[in-house]
């Protein structure tokens, strides 16, 4: 494809955006549109992650599909990625217990079959756009073992959570003898250098399927992790903040912009200039 350039006011030479991504927008705005449609009248749902390649005869397989029938006991609908593995024994369990199991499907370069126990079913071709049904929707999460996949889903809703962007949302890890390692490590590495040390008490580690939907339960009544932070403990408990002097924001910190997250205070710009650079960008 040839690439069309534009010259600037100092006669610098430039790549022409590419047309189509403006167009791309409606259909990025079409996956939302859709998603937001089927998705409302889910009501009170638990997402589960984990990975696509667990095989029926895994333990986890199994302990997946419990945990879901038990949720869908509980009151709760369940969310999935769709495919294959705990994604299907969770749709499983939710199914046979007679419940929502909604499977939010993605098209991937390697053919990805959408599992059979869906009552509920959307299919998406940007990972984002999912992972906003993913979020906005859920009253909890449960993470099972996994891949790169699982791991991005939950550092996703833990860095939503850590900067306050939704509430504090239950988050169960399931299985010790794979989320142990990266506990330890979180706690070795990560604290307090990286993270507050209070940050590593957003999720809780478990063995059993009960004990995940009574965390669940409990974290949904009562949120089990908030900042010491005294002002943002505020923000997260009332919700309640002086934003009269911010035009773009809400009167309430805690407003829903509508895909699920919360507006915030604007980033502060710095006053003095920008550093300039040690010798001038080659055309």
């Amino acid at each position: 494809m040839p690439i069309h350039r534009m010259h600037n006011k100092n006669g610098d030479s430039a790549a022409a955006p590419d047309m189509k991504d403006s167009w791309r927008i409606f259909r990025i705005m079409a996956e939302f549109v859709e998603g937001f449609e089927v998705m409302a009248p889910v009501g009170k749902a638990v997402s589960i992650f984990g990975s696509a390649r667990m095989r029926p005869d895994d333990p986890m397989y199994q302990a997946a599909q419990e945990t879901a029938r038990l949720c869908v006991k509980a009151g709760f609908a369940v969310i999935t990625g769709g495919g294959p593995g705990i994604m299907e024994a969770a749709n499983k369990g939710a199914y046979e217990a007679g419940g929502t199991s909604v499977g939010l499907n993605i098209t991937l370069p390697q053919e990805q079959e959408a599992n059979r126990f869906q009552n509920v079913s959307l299919d998406f071709h940007y990972f984002y756009a999912r992972k906003v049904m993913f979020t906005k929707y859920a009253s909890a999460f449960i993470c099972f073992p996994g891949g790169y996949g699982t791991l991005d889903e939950t550092f996703e809703i833990l860095t939503l959570i850590q900067t306050l962007k939704v509430e504090a949302y239950p988050i169960v890890l399931y299985g010790s003898e794979y989320w142990d390692g990266l506990h330890q490590w979180i706690n070795r590495t990560l604290k307090p250098r990286y993270i507050d040390p209070e940050d590593s008490d957003i999720f809780k580690i478990v063995d059993d399927p009960k004990q995940a939907v009574k965390l669940v339960q409990q974290g949904v009544k009562k949120p089990w992790w908030h900042p010491v932070d005294e002002k943002l403990r505020e923000v997260t408990e009332s919700g309640k903040a002086d934003r009269k002097k911010l035009p773009v924001e809400s009167a309430v910190a805690a407003a829903d912009t509508g895909e699920g997250t919360r507006y915030g205070t604007r980033p502060k710009h710095p006053k003095g200039k920008h550093a300039k650079p040690e010798r001038k960008p080659q055309s």
